[in-house]
């Protein structure tokens, strides 16, 4: 917060931002109030908030997983739920890991994996050209990022090496994208939240093509709603992987974790 500000100013802030609806009016307050580098800037950014922007998109940035990770406007914000699929990827990825991140938004699976375990090669793909732009900037360093749909953009090169597969895919019912908060049904790209007429559609494209692409004993995480799970679960053992699903009541996430056997995959399941 900066040192200048006096406590009226505080005041009236944390006022305007409760009276825009903001439930935690005080802690976004002091958010701005330490991001922004001169009262002009408090001011903009209250402005945006107060017009209903996501307060991620009026700081620049989210936390996930203890990291700051940038998010630029019209760009997907990572939620706290997805850091428990992190952690089952970390669980189960070793050292050096091959790691894809599939609709990978932001970067901030990618980063935070990267930031859990150390040197991982990381590949990256989203289709939004914004959200390809600001994952560049999350993980230079740290892995590369192609835009392109799903697999499409990745090198060949990668096919049958890939031992993490993350598919952080839109999981919304089409009917019930227009029940979101408006912050995400606005502000965030319709294609990171629409997954089809029973919120699957992008996962089954994703559990069709994983065989391809994972090594043997290789693990495809996918997040999705704990009433979605069972079908999400059938849907991927079709695809000849071995799946599970794991929930985390503290972050209200569900997860399905799937496997590629060691062994070959039945022919036509793999394809060339």
């Amino acid at each position: 917060m900066p040192e200048s500000a006096p406590p009226f100013a505080v005041s009236s802030l944390v006022a305007a931002l409760r009276a825009a609806g903001c439930v935690f009016a005080e802690d976004e307050a002091e958010l701005i109030l330490s991001t922004a580098t001169d009262p002009a800037e408090v001011a903009a950014m209250t402005e945006r908030r107060v017009a209903g922007l996501p307060l991620e998109h009026v700081l620049g940035w989210a936390e996930f997983s203890g990291l700051r990770i940038a998010v630029d406007p019209g760009v997907f914000v990572p939620r706290r739920r997805t850091e428990f699929l992190v952690r089952q990827a970390a669980a189960l990825a070793g050292p050096g890991a091959v790691v894809v991140d599939l609709c990978c938004g932001s970067g901030a699976l990618g980063a935070a994996l990267a930031a859990l375990l150390g040197p991982i090669e990381l590949h990256a793909t989203d289709v939004e050209p914004a959200a390809v732009r600001c994952a560049r900037r999350n993980i230079t360093g740290t892995g590369r990022v192609y835009e392109g749909d799903l697999f499409g953009p990745l090198p060949t090169t990668l096919r049958g090496r890939v031992e993490i597969l993350l598919a952080n895919v839109p999981y919304v019912p089409s009917d019930d994208v227009e029940l979101l908060p408006p912050e995400a049904r606005i502000h965030e790209p319709r294609v990171a939240l629409d997954g089809g007429a029973d919120g699957l559609d992008v996962l089954r494209r994703v559990a069709a093509e994983a065989p391809r692409w994972l090594a043997p004993g290789g693990h495809l995480l996918v997040e999705t709603s704990e009433r979605q799970a069972a079908r999400a679960v059938e849907t991927i053992a079709r695809s000849g992987l071995l799946p599970r699903a794991v929930g985390s009541e503290e972050l209200y996430a569900t997860v399905v974790v799937a496997t590629r056997p060691d062994a070959a995959a039945p022919a036509g399941r793999l394809g060339s």
